[in-house]
């Protein structure tokens, strides 16, 4: 037996997977009128230069804020607004892939304000137009909140001239006080002064964005199976930002393969920027022509971790490096 929402989402372009992932998150979907109710979501995303496949990827991923009265009444105003600030459909397209529920908010009412307590303070209109085409719910706070948030970020010690400083209000501002606190007192009970902390953040501002277990994670391995000592981490605190199980245990093993066999001393010893902070292209690029004679197991062996550390326990990984 069809269903006539089924049809109409399979007619859209939709998987069997993708059509279960609505279903199950919008259950109500399947009384919907697919015509009255769904067609006009698909028309205006279709309209304002979505793909085929970013419509369905975007709906799929919020099927209850997208197919919703609300969504088609502020669809385009949002649109018009991002485009009078981005200045291409492009950027604005990029935006909305980024946080579709933009959509479904008067993005106008409050960005228009933020954006000018920005530009009070200094911060560059290029900066700006760079933070709403990535992170547009970072402006989706009453002017109060925000000023506050500005006011808070400034005080710790962050640039308004420099892209951090954006990235700043964009972490107080994602998160309540009392998680701000817990993490600032889980980063205590590891040694760390206030003042490390608001180093750290300063520097890199995803590291107050990881939840707590993430956190606490990668500093048990860092410290205890790394033996990282805590300046170190505070000056690499981007370190936090990574995947444990995809970077940073699989590279760090690597390493400590070639420190047993005596190959990194004479080298760099750890250097975080091309154990750390290279892409997976170019690491494995990298390695390869580095260690190729010397070590041309190391991309075998690098390949074997990285299948093995998403199911591994970090603390009965007992390793000690020196950085």
């Amino acid at each position: 037996m069809t269903h006539p929402v089924l049809d109409f989402l399979k007619n859209q372009g939709f998987s069997k997977l993708q059509v279960s992932k609505v279903i199950s998150s919008y259950p109500r979907v399947l009384l919907c009128d697919p015509e009255k109710t769904l067609l006009p979501s698909f028309e205006l995303l279709s309209f304002i230069g979505l793909s085929s496949s970013e419509l369905v990827a975007i709906v799929t991923a919020r099927p209850k804020s997208i197919l919703s009265k609300r969504f088609q009444d502020m669809c385009l105003g949002c649109f018009d607004y991002l485009k009078s600030v981005l200045g291409s459909d492009e950027k604005v397209i990029y935006a909305i892939k980024r946080f579709p529920l933009a959509l479904t908010y008067d993005l106008q009412v409050y960005a228009t304000e933020n954006i000018r307590i920005l530009e009070e303070i200094g911060v560059p209109m290029e900066n700006i137009e760079a933070m709403l085409a990535q992170q547009p719910r970072t402006f989706l706070t009453s002017a109060d909140k925000f000023r506050q948030v500005v006011k808070d970020v400034k005080d710790m010690g962050f640039d308004p001239s420099k892209t951090r400083f954006l990235w700043g209000i964009h972490a107080v501002r994602a998160m309540s006080k009392s998680t701000w606190d817990k993490k600032v007192e889980l980063y205590k009970k590891w040694g760390w002064s206030e003042d490390e902390i608001y180093m750290a953040f300063e520097k890199y501002p995803g590291c107050m964005m990881a939840s707590i277990d993430k956190i606490t994670r990668i500093l048990d391995f860092v410290v205890n199976t790394m033996g990282w000592e805590k300046g170190y981490i505070v000056q690499w605190s981007i370190v936090i930002c990574f995947s444990l199980e995809k970077r940073i245990i699989p590279r760090c093993l690597v390493y400590q393969h070639l420190a047993e066999k005596g190959l990194t001393e004479e080298k760099d010893g750890f250097c975080f920027t091309k154990w750390l902070m290279y892409s997976e292209t170019k690491f494995l690029k990298w390695v390869k022509k580095r260690y190729e004679e010397e070590a041309p197991e190391l991309i075998k062996l690098y390949k074997k971790h990285l299948a093995e550390a998403n199911g591994s326990n970090p603390s009965t990984l007992r390793m000690k490096v020196a950085i």
